[in-house]
C-alpha cells in the first residue's frame, strides 16, 4: 500500500510521499488534519514524531485559532523532510535480542527499538520501529528520573508484542534509571 518491502527491510513508498512534497503549507485546519493523518500513517519510521508534529497538532484543537507561525512552518517542513529521509526498518527477527533506546524531552516520550542483524555477513544495527507521544499536562511536572521511568513503562507497554519473551537491553541517558 504505502510501503516498499524487501526481504530484509520495510521502507516508505517514495511515490506516495512525492505528492505531499509538492503541496504548500496547509492553509486551514482541515488541510492540517489531512497532512497529519498522512504523516501519522508513517510515524513508526520517524524518530520523535510526536515532538515534531506538536505545533501542528495544537492547531487541531476545537478552540484553536488558525495561525501560521514560524514554529508551525518549521514543524511542517521537518515532517516533510522526515518522510523523505526516513530510515528503512529492519524486518524483525524474534530469535535475536533487541535494543530499546528510550528518551524524554520537555514535551514528549519516545523510543527507538533496534536489533543487530547479520546482513551480507556483517553485523548491522538498525531500527525496527520508532514510537513517541506527547506528554500530558500532569506529567509535565515530573522530575527527570520519574519522566524517564514513565517513558520506559510506556515504551514497554507499547512494544509488548515485540519484547514479550525476548531478550532486550534498555539504553537510556538518565543515570538514575540505569
Amino acid at each position: 500500500m504505502g510501503y516498499v518491502a524487501s526481504g530484509l527491510s520495510l521502507g516508505i513508498n517514495k511515490n506516495r510521499v512525492e505528492v505531499v512534497l509538492l503541496k504548500p503549507m496547509p492553509q486551514s485546519k482541515k488541510e492540517i488534519k489531512s497532512f497529519l493523518g498522512f504523516a501519522r500513517y508513517y510515524r513508526q519510521h520517524i524518530k520523535d514524531f510526536a515532538s515534531i508534529e506538536r505545533p501542528l497538532y495544537k492547531l487541531c484543537d476545537k478552540d484553536a485559532v488558525f495561525e501560521i507561525t514560524v514554529d508551525r512552518v518549521r514543524a511542517f517542513e521537518s515532517l516533510r523532510q522526515a518522510l523523505t529521509t526516513s530510515p528503512l526498518l529492519l524486518i524483525t527477527e524474534f530469535k535475536l535480542p533487541f535494543k530499546l533506546y528510550i528518551d524524554t524531552s520537555g514535551d514528549g516520550l519516545g523510543a527507538a527499538l533496534h536489533q543487530v542483524q547479520t546482513i551480507k555477513d556483517k553485523p548491522v544495527e538498525g531500527p525496527i520501529c520508532f514510537i513517541s507521544r506527547q506528554i500530558k499536562p500532569t506529567e509535565a511536572r515530573y522530575g527527570e528520573s520519574k519522566m524517564e521511568l514513565l517513558c520506559l513503562f510506556w515504551d514497554l507497554e507499547k512494544l509488548n508484542y515485540f519484547l514479550e519473551g525476548c531478550a532486550f537491553e534498555v539504553i537510556t541517558d538518565c543515570t538514575s534509571v540505569k
